[in-house]
């Protein structure tokens, strides 16, 4: 193993610097080609086109130094082009790009699933696939439960996101954007209550478990249930954390009826929470875990991990893909397991923790609207809602977005009513540019107030 290297600014000071107004006039050049070029279903956050990143900066076009809180949605948890993943990326390229793992294999990708066999949580024997994407992982991880137990229902929650494929959006919660228009959707998809603690009232977490398992055996039929699908950590709904018991309580009524439970570490997993997965938070071991964003420091790599007897439940052939655990995201990832490894990752996530919590509960002080602030490790959130009550207040969290985006600060919104601020800053920003962000965010509410 080699020993990382300290720097992963890329050379770029870590400072915020504008120097034209946002955005300037390369982008809005840039942007005027996107739109005759691009088409008009792909959404966008911030109006600037970026030349270079690093540490916990994104610079553009026109030579303005944002601060990143989004990391390309919890994708460079390790730092935009960490050398150690250049360095990789770079020595593969030259070996060779491509052969199809299916056709002539080769060792990054076997030393990939060994090293996810090896992390995701659990000592029972596991086994892996390597493919593309979050969407296509999950796609995979319902196509192994249901060869694994002959059953065809699936069960997933409120609030959940689990991608934009045909049936990742029948097990999606949210219309708009990632369902309208786009149905019929695929069947034996079931969805049921979520912990929600800010909006749960006294209804702890086992309670809400045991409304949903009540269901599955009164509506559905355990019998039935090939899958229980659950983000640990939602994600696009909002950053949401079940309560205490919830996630255990699901995981055993799985164990109990025969039920393969899959984790949906997607954008909750490889360190963003301060532990390797956040099924880890309450000792939850899944039967299989879904991984993909953050694992290869900005390449597509996604995979499905799980018990060797349910994973290799699949005939052969059934599992795989032309570019599924391409050599070079293969080489990306492990070195950004090595990185993570050696750095500390986990302990950075929870500095970075500490350091948000703080900041935005005195934010929630100062500005009653902030309803709700939670989340793990360096995947924080705040929801705002009309002061003193739940009902959610979506036009204030975008104008305090759009605020963040004029001076140099990329935040992003998300949650099933668009009320939610989150923040998934890298692991290599520092605490003084982490919090001149949380300035920018705080001079934001005050000026939309």
């Amino acid at each position: 193993m080699t020993v990382a290297p300290e720097r992963t600014d890329n050379g770029i000071t870590q400072e915020r610097r504008l120097v034209t107004a946002i955005p300037g006039p390369k982008s809005q050049a840039l942007m005027a080609r996107r739109t005759a070029a691009v088409s008009a279903g792909v959404g966008g956050t911030m109006p600037v086109f970026a030349e270079r990143a690093g540490g916990g900066i994104v610079e553009d076009v026109d030579g303005n130094a944002l601060i990143d809180l989004g990391s390309g949605i919890a994708v460079t948890t390790i730092g935009n082009a960490n050398p150690l993943v250049a360095a990789a990326v770079a020595e593969q390229a030259a070996r060779f790009t491509h052969t199809c793992f299916m056709v002539t294999p080769y060792e990054g990708y076997v030393a990939m699933c060994e090293a996810l066999n090896r992390l995701t949580p659990g000592e029972h024997v596991k086994r892996s696939v390597l493919v593309n994407s979050g969407a296509e992982a999950v796609e995979n991880a319902v196509k192994i439960a249901r060869a694994a137990t002959g059953r065809q229902a699936v069960v997933v929650f409120e609030h959940a996101y689990h991608g934009r494929t045909n049936l990742t959006m029948a097990l999606t919660a949210k219309n708009m954007p990632y369902k309208h228009s786009f149905g019929p959707f695929a069947s034996e998809v079931y969805r049921l209550p979520m912990s929600y603690p800010f909006r749960d009232g006294p209804h702890g977490g086992a309670e809400v478990a045991a409304w949903a398992t009540t269901r599955i055996d009164k509506e559905i039929g355990a019998g039935n249930v090939a899958a229980i699908l659950i983000e640990p950590v939602q994600g696009e709904g909002g950053f949401i954390v079940p309560a205490p018991g919830y996630l255990p309580a699901l995981a055993q009524y799985a164990a109990a009826n025969g039920i393969v439970f899959i984790a949906d570490e997607v954008q909750s997993g490889f360190c963003r929470t301060g532990e390797w997965f956040a099924s880890t938070h309450e000792g939850v071991i899944p039967d299989l875990v879904i991984t993909a964003k953050g694992i290869a420091g900005g390449l597509p790599l996604a995979g499905v991990t799980g018990r060797a007897d349910i994973m290799d439940a699949v005939h052969v052939g059934g599992l795989g893909g032309t570019y599924g655990g391409n050599p070079i995201a293969c080489a990306a990832g492990l070195a950004s397991i090595e990185w993570m490894q050696t750095q500390d990752a986990n302990g950075r996530a929870r500095a970075l923790e500490a350091l948000m919590l703080e900041r935005l509960k005195e934010l929630q002080l100062a500005h009653p609207v902030v309803g709700d602030v939670r989340g793990r490790g360096a995947m924080i959130a705040i929801e705002l809602t009309q002061p003193g009550t739940l009902i959610p207040d979506a036009d204030r969290a975008g104008a305090v977005a759009k605020a963040c985006h004029a001076q140099g600060v990329i935040v992003l919104t998300c949650g099933t009513y668009g009320n939610v601020l989150r923040f998934l800053p890298p692991l290599t920003i520092s605490p003084e540019l982490l919090n001149e962000g949380l300035d920018v965010v705080a001079d934001a509410f005050a000026a939309t107030a």
